[in-house]
């Protein structure tokens, strides 16, 4: 009998897929446009930064953009070797396929060159997940991860699910088994950009990466409760969420640099959401975060995002204290 990863679909995940495919698809056609190519430079950096900053890595979004130019930074040797290795294995993406071994492993070897000694090898030892002194998941033994490797490979060739729901499953099967001695966080989110890519190759160019390591203490939490109920749908609600609020950020961050290109507003350029969040605080001046996002129909921490640059840009301003004061829309 074929392998079959364990997930239950719910209507939150049913809402999230339907969310995402209509909101890729809109961003698909604005990416196409010549005057964002710098956003997607921009998106790949935020993308490295992100995956590279959940392991340890401390180089800034201008050192991994000097990096990208081909420009020396001042860092710590090690840093600069995970950035290189990253640049290149993202730009390398487009040649690999998700279901393929050999594409996996080699993968692996140009993530972790130079950093460990068996870049693209599975592992030949024992390997635990810490938090601090604590190990909190013991991964399969390693004899068995060439098999179930292979079982996880060949489900992911022959699943029907969505590829949205496809591309978390296999992201957190492939943190449980843990293939690999080293790079396994850093691998598991860019197979999954790969997966996505095949669906939609917006998904390249869409840092989901960045909101994750803005959630990462969430992202370790769904991998654990995912472990503890033996179904990863915590994971898969986790993951489908942080794409969804990649692609608005994404989309926000596309109306800024038309805005900034046409050279009509050297500060914030609003997008549909910026609009309609001024417009419901115009209407209540005392809404709060939540009731703005069940109103817009976004995620809460899409609508603190969007609040938080508002602000910046003196288009909105607090008066009064955080629990009792109230918005102040400035015209």
């Amino acid at each position: 009998m074929a392998y079959q990863p364990p997930f239950t679909i719910t209507t939150e995940i049913v809402n999230l897929v339907a969310k995402i495919s209509e909101a890729s698809g809109r961003l698909t056609v604005e990416f196409e446009q010549e005057k964002l190519l710098r956003l997607r430079k921009v998106n790949r950096m935020r993308t490295i930064q992100g995956s590279l900053a959940i392991e340890g890595n401390t180089l800034s979004e201008a050192q991994i953009t000097a990096i990208l130019e081909g420009k020396r930074v001042i860092a710590p040797p090690k840093e600069v070797q995970e950035a290189r290795n990253a640049i290149a294995a993202y730009d390398a993406i487009g040649n690999w396929h998700p279901t393929d071994t050999n594409d996996l492993l080699a993968a692996h070897r140009l993530l972790m060159n130079g950093l460990i000694d068996n870049a693209g090898r599975y592992r030949n030892q024992g390997v635990g997940v810490m938090s601090g002194d604590q190990v909190v998941h013991m991964a399969p033994q390693a004899d068995r991860v060439p098999v179930l490797m292979g079982e996880l490979l060949a489900w992911l060739r022959t699943t029907d699910i969505h590829p949205l729901m496809a591309s978390c499953i296999f992201h957190y099967e492939f943190e449980f088994i843990h293939p690999f001695v080293d790079g396994n966080g850093r691998m598991g989110r860019l197979w999954q950009t790969l997966i996505l890519s095949k669906w939609q190759p917006i998904f390249i160019n869409i840092p989901v990466e960045s909101l994750v390591h803005q959630h990462q203490e969430a992202y370790y939490l769904a991998i654990r409760n995912s472990t503890a109920q033996t179904d990863c749908s915590p994971f898969i609600r986790y993951m489908l969420q942080m794409i969804l609020d990649a692609i608005e950020d994404s989309t926000s961050r596309q109306f800024e640099n038309a805005g900034i290109s046409a050279g009509l507003n050297a500060g914030l350029k609003l997008s549909p959401l910026d609009h309609a969040i001024l417009e419901l605080i115009k209407a209540d001046r005392y809404i709060t975060n939540a009731m703005l996002a069940e109103q817009t129909g976004k995620a809460v921490s899409t609508i603190e995002r969007r609040i938080k640059k508002l602000k910046e840009n003196l288009f909105l301003k607090r008066v009064g204290a955080k629990k009792t004061g109230h918005w102040l829309v400035q015209e």
